[in-house]
């Protein structure tokens, strides 16, 4: 076991001297469970088998501490966290653009996308541009994002109704 007199843990479990309490629950390093002792005699059993005494469950009532390595577990304990890290998958904001005359085909098109940003686990923002007269015209633009409310509506939820902003109407699509 290596000692070190250094500042207590920051960030991590406490160990060894740095165990505020005055007894622990002792979880050997096969696991086998030690019952509650006072922590200066756990230290010293750690230190006999070679390895640091470790608070792994400082929220119990005593303490549960255990026979480890700390180097190693705080190692595997980043290690794990990185994992988590990569594995998650992060929600990002797709943009659809439409004109309020779209043509059947392109708005297919459209909406092929959209299902596919959906299916991704996306949001969608489906944004409608005014140009010129068409400004004139927002029901228009109001049916056209009915029509991609109803298309959508099996695999998902409105989640900002359709508002104009400016020159544009927009209106967010969130997977069920």
């Amino acid at each position: 076991m290596n000692r070190r007199l250094a500042a207590p843990p920051m960030n991590g479990p406490r160990f060894n001297e740095f165990i505020s309490s005055p007894r622990v629950r002792v979880i050997d390093e096969n696991g086998e469970n030690l019952g509650v002792m006072l922590t200066a005699e756990a230290i010293e059993q750690a230190a006999e088998a070679g390895l640091d005494l470790v608070e792994v469950s400082p929220n119990a009532d005593p303490p549960v501490a255990k026979f480890l390595d700390v180097g190693k577990f705080k190692y595997e304990a980043q290690k794990k966290a990185n994992l988590a890290r990569k594995t998650q998958k992060t929600q990002e904001i797709k943009e659809i653009k439409m004109r309020p005359n779209i043509d059947d085909h392109d708005y297919d098109t459209k909406m092929k996308k959209v299902n596919d940003f959906i299916g991704e686990g996306d949001k969608v923002k489906v944004t409608l541009r005014f140009r010129g007269r068409e400004l004139a015209h927002g029901e228009l633009g109001m049916q056209l994002l009915q029509r991609v409310q109803a298309d959508v509506a099996e695999i998902a939820k409105v989640e900002q109704h359709p508002r104009m902003e400016g020159r544009q109407m927009l209106m967010v699509l969130a997977p069920r």
